[in-house]
């Protein structure tokens, strides 16, 4: 696997994904892992100082699968906000936890559905609630 991209988190996600990490069973909880592993290896940031082009928590993201050139958009969200929405992506699903931290032009590998890997690319953050100034929600 490719080096991964550097990672930003804001202090605010940082605290809340901390938090709801140790709300999860410690073994067998899917997603919790790779969740874990992301958070380790973030630069911390406080919100007011975000780039604005980075995926944060409740961001909507559009990427690319770069082997088809397809692409998707979806808002990054807690597990109770996910709501049955399509359009939403769990932090605690494997492409949420991709997603989360990298910026706009960054690309990253992920397990596909049945096997083998893809890599994706951020081809934009089209909204970001502190690129909005929305630093408490």
């Amino acid at each position: 696997m490719n080096e991964k991209p550097k990672l930003i988190l804001s202090s605010l996600d940082y605290d809340r994904l901390e938090a709801l990490l140790e709300a999860l069973p410690a073994e067998g909880f899917p997603g919790r892992d790779a969740l874990e592993l992301e958070l380790e290896r973030a630069d911390i940031v406080e919100p007011s100082t975000m780039p604005p082009n980075v995926v944060t928590m409740n961001s909507t993201v559009r990427f690319a699968i770069d082997s088809t050139g397809e692409e998707f958009t979806l808002t990054l969200v807690y597990p109770k906000d996910i709501d049955g929405n399509a359009g939403r992506i769990s932090i605690l699903a494997p492409v949420g936890s991709a997603l989360l931290g990298l910026a706009t032009g960054d690309h990253i590998e992920w397990p596909r559905p049945g096997g083998g890997m893809m890599k994706v690319r951020i081809v934009e953050v089209i909204y970001q609630p502190e690129r909005a100034g929305e630093f408490h929600r």
